[in-house]
């Protein structure tokens, strides 16, 4: 429209003031044209914009006014100049949002992303810098969405860092010398850190190691700290009754019975004493870094993309957020590419959850050329979902419940969807699969289910559903995974997997394959997994009893759970012993890998072998080569089949 206005006012001045003033005026419109702050174009009915940087003190109202005015269908591509740009909350949009394996909250936003098709946001390189409890892209029920070339970050992170610069092991105490990056208050004897919009207690805490940027050896011998412990008085609480089962993780129930028992003494401005921590106290010279009780502290995810298809993230950088980089859900075709969680300034912490999370997609997962440092939680989990059946209604009805409370409001399934049912206790794959008629979402955590064919008569309550259409294909190649707490990749999807050329050296394993069925309530039996090629430096050193890679379920029974594994051509460099742990197996092949003992720290686990295997069968080992120092190289249990290390 811009371009139609100039044009015309062009030939409008020709009529007035003749041919040469007007060529004069056009001139001045021309520069007048490429200097404005924003520059529009039509092409039909599908529009461009360019932004500069003259927004940037608050790029939110400009931003989110383009958007709502035009309808982001109707919008082709959002660009911007190179610069940093600014994104306050004051003035975003706000919605509630459900999100699985976040807190369920209100959010503001200023790239609220639904019914996009073909769109692209262009930031050429610049940075974007948030301030309070905002989602910068919420994707929604779009397809072929591009976000390239941006770097997302935080004035005010959500997590906060203090220096331990004292411990007194005796008087169980320790003290914490903290930035004025990180405000606080002393509140009932009780550190609160307070952010822009939000503030956290001490709550989930552990500890980094500064001259490395990751997290301390073995810190789940000091961390997080025991901040809660029994009531000293109840009355007539156990009187309470619940018809229905409850989830005790939920913050409703969580801490009823308990009350703090850190107490939080000041010392002089930026320097408190910590009175009754429970574990080992913290060595002097590490960093604690902390982000508040569970349940409160997932709010922000830097992006959350759901019901869409075809969405590409390339060269993008998410240096923090309040929860996770990106949550994806219900989503068909992700790809990411040099997609990279790294913390700034300083800081030890990037995102205060998982980098990348992955809740019942489809089609292909793609995770190529990422780096993925020192997050909170796993560099990516891509699974399924568990519900319970908890009424059969009819003979084509059922009414299912959510298990877990950070995946309330998760639309298991749609119509035509294929389900399977499953007894963990018989099978883990489904003993029957049917096609979904229609859901009705009663509320967060029930829903009813009604099917186009009869239900099965063994059904019953307890019984779990699985969406056997919500698992993608997945490819992870060319990353770096290191220096975060917990694991490096949750695989969980029965579908094709590739793991190749990636480096890793996480806390925790650096490859967890489970079947999650008593606390997340995450779904999928891999059944068609090769990791080749990779490199394991120093993996699992937090103090857990963890393998490298580990294949576990959470069900104590023999059935199968995982086949047709491969795991071939990589190199173990660890100063542990334990490298595989595998259960509930048929088909594995473990060939041409190199192991070797790294002497980094003293070994947490000396006692376990290098591998350890139960209940499986059809396992082979083969041109693999071990240096390593474990006095038992091989632990199989009786349930195994004979196997040999070679």
């Amino acid at each position: 429209m811009l371009v139609e206005n100039l044009i015309c006012n062009f030939f409008c001045m020709i009529n007035l003031n003749g041919i040469l003033s007007s060529l004069k005026t056009l001139i001045v419109y021309l520069c007048f044209f490429i200097c404005i702050t924003s520059c529009v174009s039509n092409s039909g009915k599908r529009k461009t914009i360019t932004f500069t940087n003259k927004i940037a003190d608050d790029a939110t109202p400009a931003v989110l006014k383009f958007i709502l005015d035009n309808g982001i269908e109707n919008i082709s591509e959002i660009k911007f100049e190179k610069g940093i740009y600014h994104f306050y909350s004051d003035k975003a949009l706000e919605q509630f949002v459900y999100m699985s394996n976040h807190d369920d909250v209100l959010v503001r936003t200023a790239f609220p992303l639904k019914n996009a098709n073909n769109l692209t946001v262009d930031a050429n390189n610049a940075t974007f810098i948030f301030h309070g409890r905002m989602i910068p892209f919420l994707v929604e029920e779009s397809e072929e969405v591009m976000i390239k070339n941006v770097t997302v970050d935080w004035e005010v992170p959500f997590h906060s860092e203090g220096l331990v610069v004292a411990r007194n092991e005796k008087n169980k105490t320790f003290d914490l010398k903290i930035s004025e990056n990180f405000p606080y208050v002393i509140r009932d004897k009780q550190l609160v850190f307070i952010k822009d919009g939000y503030e956290h207690t001490v709550g989930e805490g552990i500890l980094y190691n500064p001259e490395r940027s990751a997290i301390a050896y073995n810190t789940e011998a000091y961390t997080p700290l025991w901040a809660f412990k029994r009531t000293a008085y109840e009355n007539g609480t156990n009187l309470i009754k619940h018809k229905y089962e409850i989830d005790p993780r939920d913050p409703i129930y969580h801490h009823k019975l308990f009350e703090y028992c850190l107490e939080v003494e000041p010392l002089k401005p930026g320097l408190v004493r910590i009175h009754n921590h429970g574990k080992l106290m913290p060595n002097v010279g590490m960093i604690f870094a902390c982000k508040g009780e569970h349940g409160k502290n997932r709010i922000a995810p830097a992006f959350r993309v759901t019901h869409t298809k075809n969405f590409n993230a390339l060269n993008v950088t998410v240096h923090h957020a309040g929860g996770m980089g990106l949550i994806a859900e219900n989503s068909h075709n992700l790809c990411l590419d040099n997609f990279n969680v790294t913390p700034s300034n300083g800081r030890m912490v990037s995102t205060t959850a998982d980098a990348t999370h992955f809740v019942g997609c489809s089609g292909k997962v793609i995770l190529k050329n990422c780096t993925f440092q020192n997050q909170l939680d796993d560099a990516s989990n891509i699974h399924g979902t568990y519900q319970k059946v908890v009424d059969v209604l009819d003979d084509y009805t059922l009414g299912v419940r959510m298990g877990h409370f950070q995946q309330l409001g998760f639309v298991i399934a749609q119509a035509q969807d294929t389900i399977g049912l499953v007894r963990l206790s018989e099978s883990f794959f489904p003993y029957k699969k049917l096609t979904v008629k229609k859901l009705e979402q009663l509320n967060k955590r029930y829903q009813i289910i009604t099917f186009n064919e009869k239900l099965p008569k063994q059904i019953k309550a307890g019984d779990l559903i699985e969406n056997l259409q919500g698992y993608p294909e997945l490819l992870v190649q060319n990353c770096v995974i290191t220096n975060n707490r917990a694991r490096g990749l949750l695989i969980s999807t029965p579908k094709k997997a590739v793991i190749e050329n990636n480096i890793f050296s996480t806390e925790m394993s650096a490859i967890l394959v489970p079947v999650e069925s008593g606390h997340w309530y995450e779904s999928g039996s891999a059944t068609d997994l090769t990791i080749r090629n990779n490199e394991f430096k120093d993996c699992s050193f937090s103090g857990y009893d963890q393998a490298v890679i580990s294949f576990v379920t959470d069900d104590d029974n023999q059935n199968i759970a995982f086949k047709n594994i491969e795991i071939s051509n990589n190199t173990f460099n660890t100063f542990d012993n334990l490298i595989l742990d595998i259960s509930n197996t048929d088909g594995f092949k473990f060939s041409g890998n190199k192991i070797s003992t790294s002497g980094t720290w003293p070994k947490i686990n000396p006692q376990n072998p290098a591998i350890r295997i139960k209940t499986s069968k059809n396992i082979v080992f083969e041109e693999n080569e071990y240096r390593g120092t474990a006095d038992n190289i091989l632990e199989t249990d009786k349930q195994s089949s004979p196997i040999k290390f070679k």
